[in-house]
């Protein structure tokens, strides 16, 4: 958290050190792994700062093997698993606290000064329970859904939708420029699922 109680989360802890081991030349081809739960706005900050974001399934286990596949520096998850593999193979809060403080002190910056790097656009996720989640990726009025909810965000948000891999249910996740946009969307699929793969 920062010295205002905000929570400045892996995602925003991902954006400060990648930018910071780039600039220095630590990051390995300019790539970032994450996975796909991590914020539009990460992409959006990356991007903006010549970062190339790769991406994983959920999971920090799937973050470590694409990082040692491509021999990357950097990655991990919104949840705060950060990877540094010049350091360790697993996610380490004190070791990402000391490298977060670190950067504090080398820019003279606050945390959030240094988390503004970013902006978090609203996420919103629905799990919804008693239905077919097998179907999930192939059901047609489910797929149309997504894809009408997508070009109305146009690249002002985004969808994610797919099957848990720990529990019986679909979750459901959007993120748009706006809190009662994400929600209105996500409510919305999460309708059409309940209907579409009702047990």
């Amino acid at each position: 958290m920062d010295a205002d109680g905000n929570v400045v989360d892996g995602d925003q802890i991902m954006a400060i050190l990648a930018v910071a081991m780039k600039e220095r030349g630590h990051l390995t081809d300019d790539t970032l792994v994450a996975t796909v739960m991590s914020n539009l706005g990460l992409h959006k900050a990356m991007k903006a700062n010549g970062i190339t974001v790769r991406q994983t399934a959920v999971g920090d286990r799937y973050v470590l093997e694409d990082m040692n596949a491509g021999g990357y520096a950097l990655g991990g998850e919104q949840s705060g698993h950060v990877i540094m593999s010049e350091f360790a193979t697993t996610g380490d809060g004190v070791l990402s606290g000391l490298h977060l403080v670190a950067e504090m002190a080398r820019q003279k910056k606050t945390l959030a000064e240094l988390a503004s790097i970013m902006t978090v656009f609203p996420q919103v996720l629905i799990n919804v329970r008693d239905v077919d989640k097998d179907r999930c990726a192939d059901d047609e009025g489910v797929q149309d859904a997504v894809a009408a909810v997508e070009a109305e965000l146009g690249d002002t948000g985004r969808v994610l939708l797919r099957k848990s891999g720990t529990e019986q249910l679909v979750r459901v996740m959007v993120e748009a420029a706006d809190a009662e946009s994400a929600q209105s969307y996500a409510q919305r699929l999460a309708d059409v699922v309940k209907e579409r793969l009702a047990l």
